[in-house]
């Protein structure tokens, strides 16, 4: 057997996308919201301390031109992005960045440090300012304090208190039961100062059940309405099914007197302790305004609230002055660093504006005319328009809104499949999403749309949809079906 060994030499060419650490901070950049780049911002002004923010205001007749001529807004940086990029092209293709001659073609007139504190020693502290929302417990336990009760009772009080879910109802199948064997007391005694608490604010809470909670409230108003005491005991399964008609009958009663003990119930509220568990108000603020100005539109940045960012004047001095070893690597690594976080919020704002520039040419009809003339729109579509990756897209439009003549909508809002029509181009989902609340909204309520009945409509109006999304629709919106939807006033 003859054994042949060789050597070869191969070339092969082959492209691989390298995600460096500058590049993996300004996707970070790109999919963050308004407010989580404030702080993204304000969190790398304290680690850095060559980073600092320009306190200059800019000049206001600056900026009222740049509104009037659509000139694409930056954040204002003192940094002149572009000739640093021409200083520094081949180094940093090398990894290194010659920071002395770059500093060199680099001026700024902004004073660095040395403000005057301003005079807040009599100023209440950040902590002494902060509130925070009651609780419903703490609600009833102030209730407590003012009650009068021997302290027997009282410890029970706070037993039931404490069991109380985020509803105002008392959880678990035996409440009183586990409470008085906790307590080692017995369960009359619980359910006596169960009694108490039910009395306290708001009207409802501590009920064990939806039965109790409508009971409470209505004996504590003083209503002496007996059918609709009775509907609330024997009827709540009807009442959700709408089904009237058969109350009235079994009751031997008319209608109309369904119909007004329907209206005290419908007074009472089914879940009393709703605004201790509320969220305070969201307040959005637009990250770009779109404006009409004659009949052109006119894309605006918001950057009221970015922090105006720029390198350290006093880092920048002791670079040029001359600086050997660890600190000057140190020095040069926090210069790069500042450098690159700037440009990186520059590029962000800039896709922002690019995608938004975008979406205004692909839905001129719906700032024109409103939500009726949506267009569908995928992704792709913008991407292509502006030659960038659908991903890239998906991450501008997430958490960023846009203030337009027809209001306030997330970037994503303008993104929709399509519905078809019989003829002409197609219509977008959230157009006939809006048709079909429009149609509801003006329902008889008495005979509400079915489902199969919207279908119908939206037929005749040139859109075919079928019945099954219609219902996903409607629940997507949030609104019940017609057999729930029926009043019988």
């Amino acid at each position: 057997m003859l054994l042949e060994l060789k050597q070869s030499l191969n070339l092969r060419l082959q492209q691989q996308l390298v995600m460096t650490p500058q590049l993996q901070q300004a996707i970070r950049l790109l999919q963050l919201s308004r407010l989580e780049l404030v702080d993204a911002i304000n969190s790398e002004i304290v680690q850095n301390p060559a980073l600092e923010e320009d306190q200059r205001p800019e000049d206001d007749t600056v900026a009222e031109e740049r509104a009037i001529s659509g000139e694409e807004p930056n954040l204002r940086e003192v940094v002149d992005l572009d000739r640093a990029k021409e200083v520094t092209g081949d180094q940093q293709a090398a990894g290194e960045i010659d920071w002395q001659q770059w500093l060199d073609q680099y001026s700024s007139t902004a004073p660095s440090g040395g403000q005057k504190p301003s005079s807040n020693e009599d100023l209440p502290s950040l902590e002494q300012t902060l509130t925070a929302k009651e609780t419903l417990q703490e609600h009833l336990m102030w209730q407590l304090t003012l009650a009068q009760m021997v302290e027997s009772d009282r410890g029970i009080a706070v037993e039931i208190i404490g069991a109380l879910g985020d509803d105002g109802f008392l959880a678990g199948e035996r409440p009183c039961e586990d409470i008085a064997i906790r307590l080692g007391v017995s369960v009359d005694h619980v359910e006596r100062v169960l009694l108490r608490v039910q009395d306290f604010d708001p009207a409802g809470v501590a009920a064990r059940d939806i039965q109790e909670c409508l009971l409470i409230q209505l004996r504590r108003q003083g209503n002496e309405n007996k059918l609709a005491e009775l509907l609330i005991r024997e009827y709540l399964p009807e009442l959700e099914k709408r089904n009237f008609q058969a109350i009235a009958r079994k009751e031997e009663v008319s209608i109309d007197e369904v119909a007004e003990a329907l209206r005290v119930v419908q007074s009472l509220d089914p879940r009393p302790a709703r605004s201790f568990g509320e969220q305070d108000s969201i307040y959005i603020t637009p990250d770009i305004y779109v404006n009409k100005v004659g009949d052109e539109y006119v894309i605006v940045q918001n950057e009221d609230g970015l922090p105006m960012l720029r390198v350290s004047k006093y880092y920048r001095n002791a670079l040029a002055n001359g600086m050997n070893g660890e600190a000057k690597s140190y020095v040069q690594e926090k210069l790069r660093a500042a450098q690159w976080l700037i440009r990186s919020i520059h590029q962000r704002q800039r896709t922002i504006y690019r995608v938004m520039e975008s979406i205004l040419k692909f839905q001129r009809d719906f700032f024109d005319r409103g939500i009726d003339h949506l267009k569908p729109l995928i992704l792709r579509d913008v991407a292509e328009d502006i030659g960038m990756h659908e991903s890239t897209i998906s991450r501008v439009t997430s958490n960023k809104y846009v203030h337009t003549p027809q209001g306030i909508f997330e970037l994503k809002y303008f993104f929709n499949s399509s519905i078809g029509r019989s003829e002409g181009d197609d219509v977008a989902s959230a157009s006939v999403k809006h048709r079909i609340k429009q149609l509801i909204d003006a329902e008889d309520a008495k005979r509400p749309l079915s489902d199969q009945a919207i279908v119908e409509i939206l037929k005749k109006e040139n859109i075919n949809i079928a019945r099954r999304t219609v219902a996903k629709y409607r629940e997507a919106l949030g609104i019940l079906a017609s057999s729930k939807r029926r009043k019988i006033v």
